[in-house]
């Protein structure tokens, strides 16, 4: 399986580009003054973003794959996505989302499509049997995988998301409370109406 040329791409280009990407976003925030317009609750909606996607990452580097896996990465996928609308849509009541940042929110909406899709091709009996569909049977057990990944590749994995993309989104957190004495929405963003910056 790990010979695989899609797990390999997975492994190699979608996971490396998706924490990447995170990490751009955060620097975009910081750009933007986000402890100063949005503040703290535009920080938690990155962290819950963060965790939704989360769910699916860890699902699939260490579980066996079946029709449970893949409708709780679907789920979440549809999840994270209805979240980045309200992030955007909060976004906008006091700071301006540059071209910049919408480009990056670009790769973060369709990355973990692009992994749920390449899952799916990978598990594509599983998939069908979802919906009754195809010679296999439906498995909704939950188990580890019988190949484990790499553990200096788990290592990596952790280490970097761990330092480029946890700890800068609770730093931005933690500023944004600090800027605003505890509050977690600034007065310029609990003045303004959705939209308000990209009227303007």
């Amino acid at each position: 399986m790990l010979n695989d040329p899609m797990v390999l791409i997975l492994m190699y280009f979608v996971l490396p580009v998706w924490l990447i990407a995170g990490f751009a976003d955060w620097l975009c925030h910081r750009a933007s003054h986000i402890e100063s317009t949005t503040g703290a609750k535009e920080s938690l909606i990155h962290l819950l973003m963060f965790f939704e996607v989360g769910i699916a990452l860890l699902a699939a580097m260490f579980l066996e794959v079946n029709s449970l896996i893949i409708a709780v990465m679907m789920v979440v996928f549809l999840i994270h996505e209805a979240t980045a609308i309200w992030d955007v849509r909060y976004a906008t009541t006091a700071r301006t989302v540059s071209p910049i940042e919408q480009h990056v929110h670009s790769f973060l909406e369709m990355i973990p499509l692009m992994g749920l899709v390449s899952v799916i091709s990978l598990h594509w009996g599983q998939f069908l049997a979802l919906f009754a569909v195809g010679p296999e049977r439906a498995r909704f057990d939950l188990a580890w995988k019988q190949q484990q990944l790499p553990l200096t590749y788990i290592a990596t994995v952790m280490s970097v998301i761990l330092l480029f993309e946890l700890l800068p989104y609770l730093e931005e957190l933690f500023r944004g409370l600090r800027a605003n004495s505890g509050r977690f929405v600034p007065p310029k963003a609990r003045a303004n109406k959705a939209g308000a910056t990209a009227s303007r």
